[in-house]
């Protein structure tokens, strides 16, 4: 049996603020933007190649906007993945490297709201 993790429940503050920067500003793909309720909005996107969405919403799940840390997306060029991030307009670190190995480059970056994501290199897989 495979086990796939599909979706990230991410709690923001404002839907529309956080739809706009991951759309805008770090290229996800919008897959999902429906009331299925009056009082229930479901705004699901995708990063570009990912397997695995985000679902943006206030208080989801127990867990407050700006609560989800370490959330990973993995490229295979850090340098063009940083220029791209900065030139839609995202705040994101320098390059740090973790040691000669490969994987061991990553950037750093936070929604609006402070949920905070790496970027690592990953040039080739095991």
């Amino acid at each position: 049996m495979n086990w796939t993790l599909e979706v990230i429940v991410l709690p923001v503050t404002d839907v529309d603020r956080a739809k706009a920067f991951y759309m805008d500003k770090a290229g996800f793909h919008l897959d999902n933007d429906v009331w299925p309720d009056p009082a229930v909005r479901i705004v699901q996107l995708t990063p570009l190649g990912s397997g695995c969405s985000i679902c943006l919403g206030p208080e989801l799940e127990g867990a407050l906007p700006g609560s989800v840390k370490g959330l990973q997306l993995v490229v295979s060029d850090i340098d063009a993945a940083r220029a791209e991030l900065l030139e839609r307009g995202v705040e994101v670190s320098e390059i740090t490297s973790y040691g000669d190995m490969d994987g061991g480059k990553f950037v750093y970056f936070s929604d609006p709201d402070g949920n905070q994501w790496a970027v690592q290199e990953i040039r080739a897989r095991a």
